[in-house]
Protein backbone atom coordinates (compact mmCIF):
# COMPACT_ATOMS: atom_id res chain seq x y z
CA UNK A 1 0.00 0.00 0.00
CA UNK A 2 1.54 3.46 -1.08
CA UNK A 3 0.87 6.60 0.85
CA UNK A 4 -0.75 9.57 -0.71
CA UNK A 5 0.05 13.53 -0.89
CA UNK A 6 -1.28 14.30 2.52
CA UNK A 7 -0.47 11.41 4.16
CA UNK A 8 -3.27 9.18 4.23
CA UNK A 9 -3.15 6.06 2.77
CA UNK A 10 -3.89 4.55 -0.72
CA UNK A 11 -6.48 1.95 -1.50
CA UNK A 12 -9.23 0.87 -3.79
CA UNK A 13 -11.72 3.49 -4.03
CA UNK A 14 -14.21 3.03 -1.33
CA UNK A 15 -18.01 2.06 -2.53
CA UNK A 16 -20.67 4.91 -1.19
CA UNK A 17 -23.12 3.29 0.46
CA UNK A 18 -26.45 4.88 1.38
CA UNK A 19 -25.88 5.01 5.16
CA UNK A 20 -22.03 6.82 4.35
CA UNK A 21 -22.15 10.78 4.91
CA UNK A 22 -22.23 12.32 1.42
CA UNK A 23 -19.37 14.47 0.47
CA UNK A 24 -21.67 17.08 -1.38
CA UNK A 25 -24.93 17.00 -0.17
CA UNK A 26 -27.21 19.50 -1.88
CA UNK A 27 -30.94 20.01 -1.28
CA UNK A 28 -33.30 22.64 -3.49
CA UNK A 29 -30.21 24.59 -3.94
CA UNK A 30 -31.56 27.36 -5.76
CA UNK A 31 -29.26 30.55 -7.34
CA UNK A 32 -31.07 33.86 -8.43
CA UNK A 33 -28.87 36.70 -10.25
CA UNK A 34 -30.17 40.27 -10.72
CA UNK A 35 -29.86 41.13 -14.65
CA UNK A 36 -31.17 44.82 -14.67
CA UNK A 37 -34.91 44.68 -13.81
CA UNK A 38 -34.68 41.10 -14.32
CA UNK A 39 -34.26 38.00 -12.39
CA UNK A 40 -32.32 35.17 -13.76
CA UNK A 41 -32.90 31.84 -12.41
CA UNK A 42 -29.60 30.05 -12.61
CA UNK A 43 -30.43 26.96 -10.12
CA UNK A 44 -33.44 25.73 -9.60
CA UNK A 45 -34.12 23.72 -6.80
CA UNK A 46 -31.30 21.24 -7.51
CA UNK A 47 -30.70 17.82 -4.77
CA UNK A 48 -28.31 15.30 -5.38
CA UNK A 49 -25.50 13.78 -3.08
CA UNK A 50 -21.76 13.00 -4.14
CA UNK A 51 -20.81 10.30 -1.88
CA UNK A 52 -16.97 9.57 -1.32
CA UNK A 53 -15.06 8.18 -3.89
CA UNK A 54 -17.18 8.99 -6.89
CA UNK A 55 -16.03 10.08 -10.12
CA UNK A 56 -18.77 12.27 -11.56
CA UNK A 57 -19.15 14.64 -15.09
CA UNK A 58 -21.37 17.31 -14.81
CA UNK A 59 -22.64 18.00 -18.42
CA UNK A 60 -25.33 20.56 -20.17
CA UNK A 61 -25.25 23.31 -22.64
CA UNK A 62 -23.94 26.67 -22.28
CA UNK A 63 -26.78 28.24 -19.38
CA UNK A 64 -27.67 24.75 -18.08
CA UNK A 65 -26.48 25.63 -14.56
CA UNK A 66 -23.61 23.62 -14.56
CA UNK A 67 -21.11 26.33 -14.16
CA UNK A 68 -23.41 27.95 -11.38
CA UNK A 69 -23.42 24.58 -9.76
CA UNK A 70 -19.97 24.26 -9.60
CA UNK A 71 -19.49 27.67 -8.47
CA UNK A 72 -21.58 26.61 -5.37
CA UNK A 73 -20.15 23.60 -4.46
CA UNK A 74 -16.49 24.58 -4.94
CA UNK A 75 -17.33 27.84 -1.83
CA UNK A 76 -17.12 30.23 -4.93
CA UNK A 77 -20.13 31.73 -4.47
CA UNK A 78 -23.23 31.55 -1.78
CA UNK A 79 -27.20 30.14 -3.02
CA UNK A 80 -29.91 32.18 -2.79
CA UNK A 81 -31.69 29.24 -1.14
CA UNK A 82 -31.23 25.88 -0.19
CA UNK A 83 -28.89 23.58 1.65
CA UNK A 84 -25.15 23.21 0.95
CA UNK A 85 -23.23 20.45 2.84
CA UNK A 86 -19.72 19.60 2.48
CA UNK A 87 -18.45 16.42 4.91
CA UNK A 88 -21.46 17.30 7.00
CA UNK A 89 -20.45 21.15 7.21
CA UNK A 90 -23.11 23.69 6.34
CA UNK A 91 -21.29 25.79 3.43
CA UNK A 92 -24.66 27.66 2.61
CA UNK A 93 -24.56 30.07 5.89
CA UNK A 94 -20.92 30.80 5.71
CA UNK A 95 -19.27 34.34 5.77
CA UNK A 96 -17.08 35.40 2.92
CA UNK A 97 -13.98 34.25 5.03
CA UNK A 98 -15.52 31.24 6.46
CA UNK A 99 -15.65 30.15 2.37
CA UNK A 100 -12.45 31.58 1.74
CA UNK A 101 -10.48 29.01 3.98
CA UNK A 102 -13.14 26.21 3.28
CA UNK A 103 -11.67 26.36 -0.41
CA UNK A 104 -8.39 25.83 1.00
CA UNK A 105 -8.71 23.26 3.07
CA UNK A 106 -11.59 20.71 1.23
CA UNK A 107 -11.85 22.13 -2.50
CA UNK A 108 -8.56 21.58 -5.03
CA UNK A 109 -9.87 23.11 -8.53
CA UNK A 110 -8.14 22.42 -11.81
CA UNK A 111 -9.11 24.99 -14.40
CA UNK A 112 -9.39 24.47 -18.43
CA UNK A 113 -7.05 27.38 -18.53
CA UNK A 114 -4.57 25.78 -15.83
CA UNK A 115 -4.09 29.27 -14.16
CA UNK A 116 -0.44 28.39 -13.18
CA UNK A 117 1.28 31.66 -12.35
CA UNK A 118 3.83 32.70 -15.04
CA UNK A 119 6.86 33.62 -12.84
CA UNK A 120 6.76 30.64 -10.64
CA UNK A 121 8.00 27.33 -11.21
CA UNK A 122 5.82 24.13 -10.82
CA UNK A 123 6.73 23.23 -7.38
CA UNK A 124 6.66 27.18 -6.44
CA UNK A 125 3.18 26.74 -7.83
CA UNK A 126 2.29 23.36 -5.82
CA UNK A 127 3.11 24.91 -3.11
CA UNK A 128 0.92 28.15 -2.43
CA UNK A 129 -2.02 26.37 -1.29
CA UNK A 130 -0.15 25.29 1.68
CA UNK A 131 1.30 28.34 2.04
CA UNK A 132 -1.93 29.83 2.17
CA UNK A 133 -2.97 27.31 4.76
CA UNK A 134 -0.27 27.77 7.28
CA UNK A 135 1.32 24.89 6.46
CA UNK A 136 4.77 24.50 8.56
CA UNK A 137 7.89 25.59 5.99
CA UNK A 138 9.68 22.15 6.21
CA UNK A 139 6.66 19.76 5.26
CA UNK A 140 5.90 22.07 2.10
CA UNK A 141 8.71 21.04 -0.30
CA UNK A 142 8.24 17.74 0.79
CA UNK A 143 4.51 17.66 0.00
CA UNK A 144 4.73 19.20 -3.43
CA UNK A 145 7.41 16.84 -4.40
CA UNK A 146 5.21 14.27 -3.46
CA UNK A 147 2.35 15.89 -5.30
CA UNK A 148 4.18 16.61 -8.98
CA UNK A 149 5.16 12.63 -8.12
CA UNK A 150 1.99 11.42 -7.94
CA UNK A 151 1.15 13.33 -11.42
CA UNK A 152 4.24 12.10 -13.09
CA UNK A 153 5.70 16.00 -12.78
CA UNK A 154 8.62 15.22 -10.48
CA UNK A 155 11.06 15.79 -13.16
CA UNK A 156 9.63 19.13 -13.92
CA UNK A 157 9.89 20.36 -10.46
CA UNK A 158 12.25 23.43 -11.29
CA UNK A 159 10.27 24.76 -14.72
CA UNK A 160 8.05 27.74 -15.14
CA UNK A 161 4.60 27.27 -17.21
CA UNK A 162 6.28 28.91 -20.27
CA UNK A 163 8.70 25.83 -19.91
CA UNK A 164 6.32 22.87 -20.10
CA UNK A 165 3.49 21.96 -22.83
CA UNK A 166 -0.48 22.05 -22.02
CA UNK A 167 -0.46 18.59 -21.01
CA UNK A 168 2.31 19.70 -18.55
CA UNK A 169 0.87 22.32 -17.37
CA UNK A 170 -2.43 20.65 -16.33
CA UNK A 171 0.03 17.81 -14.57
CA UNK A 172 0.98 20.52 -12.36
CA UNK A 173 -2.59 22.30 -11.73
CA UNK A 174 -3.67 18.78 -10.80
CA UNK A 175 -0.73 18.76 -8.34
CA UNK A 176 -1.64 21.72 -6.85
CA UNK A 177 -5.22 20.56 -6.39
CA UNK A 178 -3.96 17.95 -4.59
CA UNK A 179 -1.71 19.25 -2.66
CA UNK A 180 -4.06 19.88 1.19
CA UNK A 181 -5.72 16.82 0.95
CA UNK A 182 -8.79 17.93 -0.11
CA UNK A 183 -12.21 16.39 0.26
CA UNK A 184 -12.95 16.90 -3.52
CA UNK A 185 -11.11 17.93 -6.72
CA UNK A 186 -13.37 20.32 -8.83
CA UNK A 187 -11.93 20.30 -12.85
CA UNK A 188 -13.75 22.43 -14.54
CA UNK A 189 -13.13 21.51 -18.38
CA UNK A 190 -9.97 20.00 -17.14
CA UNK A 191 -9.32 19.00 -20.98
CA UNK A 192 -10.65 21.84 -22.88
CA UNK A 193 -7.18 23.50 -24.11
CA UNK A 194 -5.45 19.94 -24.84
CA UNK A 195 -5.63 17.42 -27.79
CA UNK A 196 -7.17 14.78 -27.96
CA UNK A 197 -4.17 12.51 -26.96
CA UNK A 198 -3.56 14.74 -24.21
CA UNK A 199 -7.01 14.70 -23.13
CA UNK A 200 -6.85 10.97 -22.32
CA UNK A 201 -3.39 11.46 -20.09
CA UNK A 202 -5.56 14.20 -17.85
CA UNK A 203 -8.23 11.79 -18.03
CA UNK A 204 -5.68 8.48 -17.20
CA UNK A 205 -4.38 10.66 -14.04
CA UNK A 206 -7.94 11.63 -12.74
CA UNK A 207 -8.68 7.92 -12.76
CA UNK A 208 -5.38 6.89 -11.21
CA UNK A 209 -6.36 9.56 -7.90
CA UNK A 210 -10.07 8.41 -8.16
CA UNK A 211 -8.84 4.65 -7.65
CA UNK A 212 -6.92 6.17 -4.54
CA UNK A 213 -10.21 6.84 -3.22
CA UNK A 214 -9.96 10.97 -4.04
CA UNK A 215 -13.62 11.96 -4.80
CA UNK A 216 -13.70 14.10 -8.73
CA UNK A 217 -16.39 15.87 -10.24
CA UNK A 218 -15.40 17.21 -13.61
CA UNK A 219 -17.45 19.60 -15.33
CA UNK A 220 -17.81 19.01 -19.15
CA UNK A 221 -18.96 19.60 -22.50
CA UNK A 222 -17.23 16.73 -24.10
CA UNK A 223 -19.47 13.17 -24.44
CA UNK A 224 -16.24 11.60 -24.77
CA UNK A 225 -14.85 12.74 -21.71
CA UNK A 226 -17.58 12.31 -19.56
CA UNK A 227 -17.71 8.42 -20.93
CA UNK A 228 -14.01 8.41 -18.03
CA UNK A 229 -16.22 9.12 -15.01
CA UNK A 230 -18.18 6.91 -13.38
CA UNK A 231 -21.43 9.25 -13.01
CA UNK A 232 -23.24 11.79 -15.32
CA UNK A 233 -25.14 14.44 -14.01
CA UNK A 234 -26.81 16.08 -16.84
CA UNK A 235 -28.36 19.85 -16.21
CA UNK A 236 -30.57 21.53 -18.67
CA UNK A 237 -32.61 25.30 -17.20
CA UNK A 238 -31.08 25.09 -14.06
CA UNK A 239 -32.47 21.32 -13.33
CA UNK A 240 -31.20 17.86 -12.96
CA UNK A 241 -32.69 16.43 -15.89
CA UNK A 242 -30.49 13.26 -15.87
CA UNK A 243 -28.25 11.23 -13.11
CA UNK A 244 -27.06 7.79 -14.24
CA UNK A 245 -23.78 5.81 -13.28
CA UNK A 246 -22.07 4.46 -16.39
CA UNK A 247 -22.08 0.82 -17.17
CA UNK A 248 -18.87 0.33 -18.49
CA UNK A 249 -16.54 2.87 -17.71
CA UNK A 250 -14.15 4.06 -20.61
CA UNK A 251 -10.74 3.23 -19.19
CA UNK A 252 -7.91 5.55 -19.78
CA UNK A 253 -5.03 3.69 -19.70
CA UNK A 254 -6.77 0.78 -22.29
CA UNK A 255 -7.34 3.96 -24.62
CA UNK A 256 -3.58 5.35 -24.08
CA UNK A 257 -1.97 1.59 -25.01
CA UNK A 258 -4.24 1.53 -28.21
CA UNK A 259 -3.32 4.75 -29.62
CA UNK A 260 0.95 3.74 -28.74
CA UNK A 261 -0.20 0.39 -30.42
CA UNK A 262 -1.47 2.28 -33.61
CA UNK A 263 1.56 4.73 -33.63
CA UNK A 264 3.87 1.88 -33.68
CA UNK A 265 2.30 0.23 -36.47
CA UNK A 266 2.23 3.46 -38.54
CA UNK A 267 5.82 3.76 -38.31
CA UNK A 268 6.52 0.56 -39.03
Amino acid sequence: MSVGVNGTAKGSSPVPSDDAQPTIHVDKLSKDYLLGTNVVHALRGVSLDVHPGEFVAVMGASGSGKSTFMNLIGCLDRPTSGVYELDGLDVASLDGDQLALVRNRKVGFVFQGFNLLPRMTALGNVSLPMIYAGVPGPMVHERAMAALEAVGLADRADHHPAQMSGGQQQRAAIARALVNGPSIILADEPTGNLDSRTSVEVMAILQSLNRQGITIVVVTHEPDISEYCKRVVRFKDGRVIEDHNNLVQRQAVDVLAQLRSEASEDSA
